[in-house]
């Protein structure tokens, strides 16, 4: 068991609380083919990253303008088509030991996107939310942590990031956080610690100590 301490958590969304994986491969996959990419570097790539950041690599040659209107073509769909998202599991009981502790969301989605999804988990949005509308920059990026920690009141150096992404835990790590990797992957992705899923993960009487089941 581990135990860490913190002023605030920040909490990244998809592989994190929710899984979305079987919505995300869909219709990445289906861009994917269009374009005559591969189809696994392309979801590769997406994880944990704005679309139409991931397209200008993909498709250098393009207008960016292009790569913004898919990938608000790809949001809508994303928005509405939403069947095979669950929660990822202890994510309800994290959040709701979270209650009276600062906290935040910190996702790549949109925030019309991240309502959902995390909807369709049957998650509720915690009460500050930084999405791809409040930022310039998409992880690895640690704008969206860093303005998290800000709208908490807490440097960044004193947050605890769950992620489960190479960009995710690259961007809480270059927020000055400490980073908890969720699922086994993120062991190759530099997180500080490591925690199967959620249900590894309660939180201290006192609100102020996590405690892991660190892998």
């Amino acid at each position: 068991m581990t135990t860490l301490s913190a002023r605030a958590v920040l909490l990244d969304m998809d592989g994190t609380l929710v899984d979305s994986d079987a919505v995300v491969e869909r219709l990445i996959g289906e861009w994917a083919r269009r374009h005559g990419l591969d189809v696994d570097r392309v979801v590769r790539l997406s994880h944990g990253r704005q679309g139409h950041e991931v397209m200008a690599e993909l498709l250098p040659d393009r207008p960016m303008e292009q790569n913004h209107i898919e990938n608000r073509e790809l949001l809508a769909r994303e928005t509405v088509e939403t069947d095979g998202i669950v929660a990822i599991p202890g994510a309800a009981a994290l959040l709701t030991a979270l209650a009276d502790v600062p906290h935040a969301l910190v996702t790549s989605a949109t925030l019309a996107l991240a309502r959902a999804r995390m909807r369709a988990a049957g998650l509720g949005v915690p009460a500050v939310a930084v999405t791809a509308d409040d930022v310039t920059e998409s992880k690895p990026s640690p704008e969206g942590f860093l303005r998290a920690a800000r709208l908490l009141g807490v440097p960044g150096s004193e947050c605890v990031v769950f992620e489960d992404s190479r960009a995710g835990v690259a961007a809480g790590r270059a927020a000055g956080a400490t980073v908890v990797g969720v699922g086994a992957a993120s062991a190759d992705y530099g997180a500080d610690h490591v925690v199967n899923d959620l249900t590894d993960v309660t939180v201290g009487d006192d609100s102020l100590s996590i405690h892991l089941l660190d892998r």
